[in-house]
């Protein structure tokens, strides 16, 4: 009797184990929404032609991230990245540097990656991606203190074409819901331009380059 109970409780236990798992098989979806932190790796340029020696920084931003993976093979899958978020860029030194904030935008950047999942059938799957951004600047709006400074200025972001990078881990939680921790590199590059009324047009290439690090939720659909 001892052996038989102990026989039925070994086959319950692999019964829900094999019943806990969001594995990803070919033909699966997975939605996942993550809190995420974009922190910009930036280079600048000079802000031409009235401040050859003065650069700009970028600050991080914090927001929610949602991307939805569709798995065309067992260890293959697309994934389309959907967030948005809100930088703000400052001068460095010298003038720029002493108004400080100079001017913020917004910034979609969707990005297709193909991942290849190493571990398909087990409840930790890591994995890794490479693929192309889109990045779309708007709402675009000069600082209080830019405008004291310089008058009225009107400002505008060129949208950019790159590449990108990720490595994430899947964690089962049960069937169809699992954690996911995910880190991506992203190319951005840009030219800012400040029309102002004072000292005539400005431009600064700036490469914003961020590494975007998240931590969320996943649910097979």
């Amino acid at each position: 009797m001892k052996s038989l109970s102990l026989k039925t409780s070994m086959l319950v236990v692999a019964m829900a184990l094999g019943t806990s798992a969001a594995h990803a098989e070919a033909g699966d979806t997975f939605i996942r929404i993550r809190g995420i932190m974009v922190a910009p790796t930036e280079s600048s340029g000079p802000i031409l032609p009235a401040f050859p020696t003065e650069e700009v920084k970028v600050n991080n931003s914090v927001m929610p991230e949602v991307d939805i993976t569709h798995m065309v093979s067992d260890n293959v899958g697309l994934e389309l990245i959907a967030a948005t978020t809100k930088h703000n860029a400052s001068g460095t030194s010298g003038t720029t540097g002493g108004i400080g904030k100079l001017a913020s935008t917004w910034v979609l950047p969707p990005t297709l990656t193909v991942q290849y999942h190493f571990a398909p059938e087990a409840k930790v799957r890591p994995y890794v991606g490479a693929g192309v951004n889109y990045t779309i600047f708007y709402s675009e709006k000069p600082s209080a203190g830019l405008e004291t400074a310089v008058g009225q200025t009107d400002v505008n972001l060129k949208d950019s074409f790159g590449w990108a990078a990720q490595a994430g881990i899947d964690i089962d939680l049960n069937e169809k819901m699992f954690l996911n921790f995910d880190v991506k590199y992203i190319d951005i590059d840009t030219t800012a331009r400040l029309a102002t009324t004072a000292i005539g047009t400005q431009r600064v290439k700036i490469s914003l380059d961020p590494i975007v690090v998240g931590v969320g939720v996943g649910f097979r659909i």
